[in-house]
């Protein structure tokens, strides 16, 4: 395979996702952007929240340049990435029933906030409990799953639901059952999953309409810039003075 010829299909099967969401899924990603800048506007704060690999998606968005300072990464403890030892125990917290009620009544959200939840298969108790928990407590919820496992697969939670059931708003990542995206006869696993890389450009995507939508109302958007360039730190620190109150990742 030295002529490149998986990696080419790994990368075909990465844009032909990209493409299927951004013709299928563009009017709840804009419905998520605005959302989102009707959030800040109304003075609430923003959190982003995924388990596993799909907390990475979530770290994505949150203190980085050329993103809304407001996004904070609402952590818990034991599932945010594979640092945890063993690595399994963080898929087994994911299955506990009361964690995420127990996370959300100790974290700041509040009545008048938005929380984007990123499960992939969006079946276990953690992401739906989570969702349901946080609309009672009278925060927006956006859901980031492919919608495919609840319709091939069996709920992990008690009420036998999803995450796509107890969201304001479901975006699709299209994924495929498993995440890898290719197959090999000398291979006897699938292989090469995508859902990294299309769940954060459906992020960006809805960071880029909410930052836009503000500016449309005459509001400047909150954005970070590179540190790495000239003027970036001056530049956050004023928004971070600014929007201090509403950021969490530097208390």
């Amino acid at each position: 395979m030295s002529d490149g010829k998986l990696a080419g299909q790994f990368f075909d099967a990465a844009i032909d996702l990209l493409q299927r969401v951004r013709d299928e899924e563009t009017q709840s990603i804009t419905a998520a952007g605005t959302l989102l800048a009707d959030t800040v506007t109304g003075g609430g704060r923003l959190f982003a929240f995924g388990a596993g690999h799909s907390s990475l998606a979530a770290q994505d968005v949150v203190y980085r340049a050329g993103g809304l300072a407001l996004m904070n990464l609402l952590a818990v403890p034991g599932v945010v990435g594979v640092d945890v030892m063993p690595a399994t125990l963080g898929s087994a917290l994911e299955r506990v029933d009361g964690l995420a009620t127990a996370v959300l009544d100790s974290s700041p959200l509040r009545a008048g906030d938005a929380l984007v939840i990123i499960s992939l298969s969006g079946r276990n108790a953690l992401p739906v409990e989570m969702a349901l928990h946080a609309r009672a407590l009278g925060v927006k919820v956006i859901g980031v799953t492919s919608v495919a496992y609840a319709t091939e697969t069996r709920s992990r939670h008690s009420s036998g639901t999803y995450l796509r059931d107890h969201c304001d708003l479901v975006l699709d990542s299209k994924i495929p059952i498993g995440d890898a995206t290719l197959t090999l006869d000398t291979i006897p696993a699938p292989f090469a999953p995508a859902s990294t890389v299309v769940t954060s450009a459906i992020l960006q995507a809805v960071m880029a309409t909410a930052a836009g939508t503000l500016a449309e109302r005459g509001i400047e958007p909150p954005l970070l810039r590179s540190g790495n360039v000239d003027g970036g730190h001056e530049w956050n620190a004023r928004v971070m003075d600014e929007y201090g109150d509403r950021i969490f990742y530097q208390q």
